[in-house]
């Protein structure tokens, strides 16, 4: 919406006087070991409790790459989505595919969140030639994971695995760990800083072009924050809310 919102008075865009809009995206690279268990574990039932390991959260010079992060075992993906992928990763039909459908009370996952590097070359920017039905430029997304990133999403998917080898799952798997096509956590692209010059917004969350303009969402951190995201991002909207509230107040908006 910024990069479409180009005019006379913002030739790059809306709150893009630095340039830095749709730059340094982040997509908070999660690897994923499984483990099949002898009896019923039920992890999709009640409510969903994360249980997160943050022994390896710190980064470690001795592992030769930069990174870190969390191992989050709390409820794996629901019988839909256990059925869908399951069927991509083997037989789609038949009793091969229903075996495996058996399979899922007695399995859980360990997601293993870790650190995205922030690349200036990762971002997102309007297609030069794909446009939607009202003619309007099309978002295009350049990405490219760090290979740290990707050592540390290995490093974190074997200490998961090991993890439920532990604690006696009958078979252990691990997702194949490979570039990134698409990401649920989206991060970065306006990134929060003090000086207007490298930065979208302020601490506040208010535009550096624009002062009525607050940008709270994920794409205001500058680190991808090694694990889910969403916490951080509710706590600065309600602090990013609060300093709204007090520039009204004293007609500074």
């Amino acid at each position: 919406m910024l990069l479409n919102s180009a005019s006379p008075a913002f030739p790059q865009g809306l709150a893009n006087g630095s340039g830095m809009v749709g730059k340094h995206l982040m997509f908070n690279y999660t690897a994923v070991a499984r483990g099949l268990f002898e009896h019923e574990l039920n992890e999709y039932k009640s409510v969903q409790v994360s249980r997160i390991l943050h022994d390896f959260y710190d980064s470690d010079p001795k592992r030769g790459f930069y990174g870190g992060g969390g191992l989050d075992a709390r409820i794996g993906p629901q019988p839909t989505i256990w059925a869908q992928r399951n069927a991509s990763e083997g037989p789609g039909w038949g009793a091969a595919l229903k075996e495996r459908l058996r399979e899922f009370p007695r399995s859980m996952q360990v997601a293993c969140h870790g650190t995205s590097l922030p690349l200036e070359s990762n971002n997102v920017t309007l297609d030069p030639e794909l446009k939607d039905a009202w003619g309007i430029p099309a978002i295009r997304t350049t990405y490219r994971d760090h290979p740290d990133d990707l050592a540390t999403a290995r490093f974190l998917q074997d200490r998961g695995a090991e993890i439920l080898d532990s604690a006696g799952a009958l078979r252990v798997t691990k997702a194949p760990v490979t570039e990134s096509t698409f990401a649920v956590h989206l991060l970065g692209t306006c990134r929060m800083g003090d000086d207007p010059a490298t930065s979208v917004v302020d601490r506040h969350h208010r535009s550096h072009d624009i002062p009525n303009l607050f940008i709270c969402d994920g794409s205001s951190l500058v680190t991808s924050g090694r694990g889910q995201p969403t916490m951080t991002i509710q706590a600065l909207a309600f602090r990013a809310g609060e300093h709204i509230a007090a520039f009204a107040r004293k007609n500074r908006i």
